[in-house]
C-alpha cells in the first residue's frame, strides 16, 4: 500500500469527485490536491483488478494499473458520526417532548440530557483527547452505553411507529397523534433492549468450535487446535479481572496455538498495563502470536507491539514462522493493520509476509480486517483469520457493517480454496458495547485434512 502525492493522476471509477474537492481532467482523470495527500491509499495486486467495495471513493491508477481508495479523514468521519448521533438525539427529543410533564424546565432538562447522551463520544474526546478511551469508572461506562443504546433503539422504534402512522394517515386521510401509551411503550422497550444488549456485550464470550478442512495438511497437524482471540478492547469496561477469567478459559481449551488478530486495547500503555498483564499467562504448545489492529495505532502502535512481545507473544509484522519444520509443517503469517499508513508506519505487505515460506505448505494468515481477503485468496492462503467488524453487533446492523468490509462481517466464507473467518470478537469497543443476536465468541478452530 502506498500514499499518492500531490499532482499524481488517478482514473476515477466510482464516487463523487465534486464533494471531495478533486479537480477533474479529461477522460475522467483526477488530480490529487495537497489537502488530500494523507487520504489516498493505494492497494496493489498482481493484475491491477479487484472487486470495488460499495463504500469509499475508488479509482484506478492511470500509470500504475492499480486500485486506490480515497477514504474520509479521521476528522471528517468523526464529524459525520457526531452529526448522525446528534440527529438521532434530536429525533428522539422531538418525540419525547409531548410525553413529558407540562413543566418547561423538565422538558428542557430532559432534552439537554438526551443531547449529552447523543454526544458522549464528542465529550469523551474533549475530556480525554480521544473518543476511544474514556478513563472513567466502569459503572459509568456501562451506564452511558445503556443510555446511548436506549437512544438508538428508541430512534429506530419511533421511526417505525411514524412510518406506520403515515401509512394509516394515507389510508384514512387523517394524521394520528402519537398516543402517550405508545410513546412511553417505545421508551420502555428501548430501555429493555439497551440493558439486554449491554449485558450481553460485557459478558465473557461463549466458546465456538469450527472445523477447517485444509488441503495438503500434514498428518501431525490433523486435529491441530487453534484458539483465536480478537478485539479484546481491554479498557475501563474490560479490565484485568475480565482478562484474567478469559485467560483461564482459553488455557483450559488446551490450544496448540493462540492467534490474536488485533485491537487488544483501548488506551495508553500507562492506562492499560494492569489490564493487559494477565495475557502473559496465555499458554499454548506452539506459542501465542499477535498482529496489530487499527486501535493499536491510536495509542502508539510501536510501544504496544513491543509490550506484547514482552508479555511472551510473537509479533508477526509482515513476516511468518513455520511450525513443524519445512518438510511437513504449517506456515503462520501475519500482517499489520491497513490503517498503518495513516500514522506514517509500514502497512500490510502480504508478499513480504510470505517471502521465503516453504512451497506447498498450508498457510494461515492473521490480518485484523477482512477486506483484503481477495488478496489472500490470490496469494494461495488457506485460512485467513480476521476480526474488526464485531460481527455487526446487532442483527440487522450487520448488513450495513458488511458494506464497509467488502461484504464480510461474521463467520466463515469461502473464496475459492481460501477460507476466511471473520470473528465476532472476544469483546468489543467500549464506545458502543451492545450485542443483540450477534454474540461474542472464544473461537476454537480444529484443522482437519481435506
Amino acid at each position: 500500500m502506498q500514499i499518492f502525492g500531490p499532482g499524481q493522476s488517478v482514473y476515477c471509477v466510482w464516487g463523487s469527485s465534486a464533494t471531495l474537492g478533486i479537480d477533474r481532467l479529461p477522460n475522467r482523470h483526477a488530480i490529487v490536491t495537497p489537502s488530500m495527500t494523507k487520504r489516498w491509499y493505494l492497494w496493489r495486486n498482481a493484475n491491477g483488478r479487484r472487486p470495488v467495495p460499495k463504500a469509499g471513493f475508488w479509482g484506478l491508477g492511470s500509470s500504475t494499473g492499480t486500485l486506490c481508495c480515497l477514504s474520509p479523514s479521521e476528522k471528517e468521519t468523526f464529524v459525520v458520526f457526531q452529526l448522525v448521533t446528534g440527529a438521532l438525539g434530536l429525533f428522539v427529543a422531538l418525540h419525547l417532548w409531548p410525553l413529558l410533564p407540562a413543566s418547561l424546565l423538565v422538558r428542557i432538562l430532559s432534552c439537554i440530557c438526551i443531547g449529552v447522551i447523543s454526544q458522549h463520544h464528542f465529550l469523551t474526546k474533549l475530556a480525554f483527547g480521544t473518543m476511544f478511551s474514556a478513563e472513567v469508572p466502569r459503572f459509568v461506562v456501562i451506564g452511558v452505553n445503556v443510555l446511548f443504546a436506549t437512544l438508538v433503539f428508541a430512534a429506530v422504534l419511533f421511526l417505525a411507529l411514524d412510518l406506520l402512522r403515515l401509512i394509516v394517515a394515507v389510508v384514512r386521510r387523517a394524521w394520528i397523534p402519537l398516543p402517550l401509551v405508545a410513546g412511553w411503550g417505545v421508551l420502555g422497550v428501548a430501555l429493555v433492549l439497551g440493558v439486554i444488549g449491554v449485558v450481553s456485550a460485557i459478558a465473557q464470550p461463549a466458546v465456538r468450535r469450527v472445523d477447517i478442512p485444509i488441503a495438503n495438511l500434514a498428518e501431525r497437524f490433523d486435529g491441530y487446535r487453534i484458539v483465536q482471540l480478537t478485539d479484546l478492547h481491554l479498557s475501563r469496561l474490560f479490565q484485568a479481572p475480565w482478562a484474567t477469567e478469559l485467560v483461564l478459559r482459553t488455557n483450559a481449551l488446551a490450544p496448540d496455538a493462540i492467534l490474536i488478530t488485533g485491537d487488544l486495547i483501548d488506551g495508553t500503555l500507562e492506562a492499560r498495563a494492569r489490564d493487559v498483564a494477565p495475557l502473559a499467562d496465555l499458554q499454548a504448545a506452539d506459542g501465542v502470536f499477535v498482529v496489530s489492529g487499527n486501535h493499536e495505532y491510536y495509542f502508539n502502535h510501536d510501544r504496544w507491539m513491543a509490550h506484547y512481545a514482552g508479555l511472551g507473544m510473537t509479533v508477526l509484522h509482515n513476516e511468518h514462522v513455520v511450525l513443524g519444520g519445512p518438510a511437513a509443517g504449517l506456515v503462520l503469517a501475519g500482517v499489520p493493520d491497513r490503517s498503518a499508513h495513516r500514522f506514517g508506519l509500514s502497512g500490510p505487505d502480504l508478499g513480504a509476509a510470505l517471502r521465503g515460506a516453504p512451497k506447498g505448505l498450508p498457510v494461515i494468515l492473521l490480518n485484523h480486517q477482512p477486506a483484503d481477503a481477495h488478496l489472500s485468496a490470490q496469494a494461495g492462503v488457506d485460512l485467513h483469520l480476521s476480526g474488526h467488524t464485531h460481527g455487526g453487533m446487532i442483527r440487522g446492523l450487520d448488513a450495513l457493517i458488511a458494506r464497509f468490509n467488502d461484504g464480510f462481517v461474521s463467520g466463515l466464507y469461502r473464496l475459492g480454496d481460501t477460507a476466511l473467518y471473520v470473528n465476532n470478537g472476544t469483546a468489543l469497543w467500549p464506545g458502543f458495547s451492545v450485542r443483540l443476536g450477534v454474540p461474542s465468541e472464544l473461537t476454537v478452530f480444529t484443522l482437519v485434512r481435506a
